[in-house]
């Protein structure tokens, strides 16, 4: 039966495949390239061969396919750095909204994972759904208290249905990988495994719950931006409560500017905001598209943006923080061999790549960029063409900088939207500069040694018995070799130089612990 399943699922795929003129592909495959001709006798390739682009017919063709492959779509949008440029634009155009499933069918949900009646819980429950997903949907109710809040509630047998999209798609990566030289370079094995995590990760709503929790823990006391509460009570893997939220849509420009607010400190501010998760906290909303991010407009000279959806987060190490942040020093003071350097010791590109060549291929990208004002200039844009030019060099970009490389072309988006001559530069440029320089100085070293103190005072009492041991461990091998006559002289001056070092350390870590726990 699973087999009749699978096979009936690969031929609805090849029949849509057909239907938009994409059946080609298969014709790629070596093997089959004898029946190329057969293309030809598809009576949608000459309907549409004219009419519609690659891009739209890929697009269209994942909408038929149902809300996984939409799904997947939305997430290959944001491998820029594989696809070519015209087939991610028209992937980013996908719009995961499908019919809701029966708000009665949610609310025993509900009650099935709360073990309790909905009339126990909430004093309201709105059965029409807010919105819609292909993961899950939401709804509007009121908790017995007064609380107005959303209930988050996946779609009925979804992971069963993902799974088997999933090894659907799995497989055709497989042959991809095999049999199509061509298609070996998108890395299909690599996507699908990256899709795969995504949509699991979604599945537990627990998980989104907890970062949403941590977003607003980063952000309790900003004026800059509000996080929903989670009410974990209520939550569940399958069910989410979060607090209900108001605000206008960061895509509605005219009901933005209706209201008088100061658009070009909303568009900085945006900025800002994005600098700050990076670089600041390490943790970002990864998802930050018009439809997740709302603008609350009570304060029009210092307005505040309300973020919902924390399905995708990413987060970067100290490592990766600092090359980034040099990098996109070094791009804007046109230092190409500087930026080519940092990409080699940071690990992004292998330790013999030529760095002459790879500088002049960023020189090639960026020059025709920077001839024009800094305010014209897109950094998620530039990121893309250079993670593009870097791929004939085998860059190795880890999903966290292309999360990173898509939530600033959002951030970017929306910000020029709200005010069209946002110079992202002059707001961006002194953040980083302030950061680079509170991480190296005598600042930043007394702060690593506070930070590290705890752990040395723990291991000091241990360092005589370490020397010790160091020192019986010499003795024992000199004795062994039938030296100790001859090295004896050696051996009391490098017994001495430990002992030096002992106490010099010692005295070292006990001034530290004296002034930064007696001596303040």
């Amino acid at each position: 039966m699973k087999y009749f399943t699978r096979l009936s699922r690969f031929i609805y795929i090849y029949f849509i495949l057909i239907r938009y003129n994409l059946d080609a592909i298969f014709f790629k495959i070596t093997w089959l390239h004898p029946l190329h001709f057969l293309n030809y006798l598809n009576p949608w390739r000459w309907f549409l061969k004219n009419k519609l682009s690659r891009g739209e017919r890929i697009r269209l063709a994942l909408e038929m396919l149902g809300p996984i492959f939409i799904k997947a779509g939305q997430i290959l949008s944001t491998r820029r750095d594989l696809l070519p440029e015209d087939i991610a634009e028209e992937l980013e155009k996908l719009q995961d909204q499908v019919p809701p499933f029966p708000g009665e069918q949610a609310r025993k949900m509900i009650e099935k994972a709360l073990n309790s009646k909905i009339t126990e819980i909430f004093r309201d429950f709105d059965i029409k759904a807010l919105a819609s997903a292909s993961i899950a949907q939401v709804h509007a109710a009121t908790l017995l208290d007064g609380r107005a809040v959303v209930i988050k509630v996946l779609r009925p047998h979804i992971k069963k249905i993902i799974e088997k999209d999933l090894d659907l798609l799995k497989i055709l990566a497989h042959f991809a990988d095999r049999f199509w030289k061509k298609g070996r370079r998108f890395k299909p094995k690599e996507i699908v495994s990256e899709i795969a995590h995504t949509l699991y990760d979604e599945l537990d709503l627990m998980r989104e719950g907890a970062n949403a929790s941590q977003l607003r823990r980063n952000f309790q006391y900003s004026s800059q931006l509000y996080i929903p509460e989670i009410y974990w009570t209520y939550c569940r893997p399958n069910i989410l409560v979060m607090e209900r939220v108001a605000g206008i849509s960061a895509h509605n420009i005219p009901a933005l500017r209706s209201t008088g607010i100061n658009m070009k400190k909303l568009a900085e501010t945006g900025i800002e905001l994005f600098f700050t998760q990076v670089f600041r906290d390490s943790f970002f909303h990864a998802d930050m598209h018009p439809g997740n991010i709302f603008v609350n407009a009570k304060h029009l000279e210092n307005p505040q943006y309300i973020a919902v959806d924390f399905g995708i987060v990413g987060s970067l190490n100290s490592k990766d923080q600092r090359y980034l942040a040099e990098n996109m020093l070094a791009f804007f003071q046109r230092d190409y061999q500087r930026v080519a350097e940092l990409h080699v010791t940071s690990g992004w590109l292998p330790p013999d790549t030529r760095i002459d060549q790879f500088e002049g291929a960023i020189r090639a990208v960026c020059e025709p960029i920077f001839e024009r004002p800094l305010k014209e200039i897109s950094f998620g844009q530039l990121l893309l063409r250079l993670f593009q030019t870097a791929r004939r060099f085998n860059i190795n970009i880890q999903p966290q900088l292309i999360l990173l490389q898509k939530t600033l072309l959002n951030i970017e988006g929306i910000g020029r939207q709200i005010y069209p001559d946002l110079d992202l530069w002059a707001t961006a440029a002194p953040f980083l500069e302030k950061w680079l320089k509170n991480q190296v100085g005598m600042k930043a070293f007394m702060r690593k040694i506070k930070n590290n103190l705890p752990y040395w005072s723990e291991k000091l009492p241990e360092i005589p018995l370490l020397f010790f041991d160091v020192l019986q461990q010499t003795k024992a091998r000199q004795e062994e070799e039938h030296f100790l006559k001859k090295t004896l002289p050696t051996y009391t001056k490098h017994a001495e130089l430990v002992y030096f070092l002992l106490g010099l350390s010692s005295g070292l870590l006990g001034g530290l612990i004296f002034y930064f726990f007696l001596g303040r």
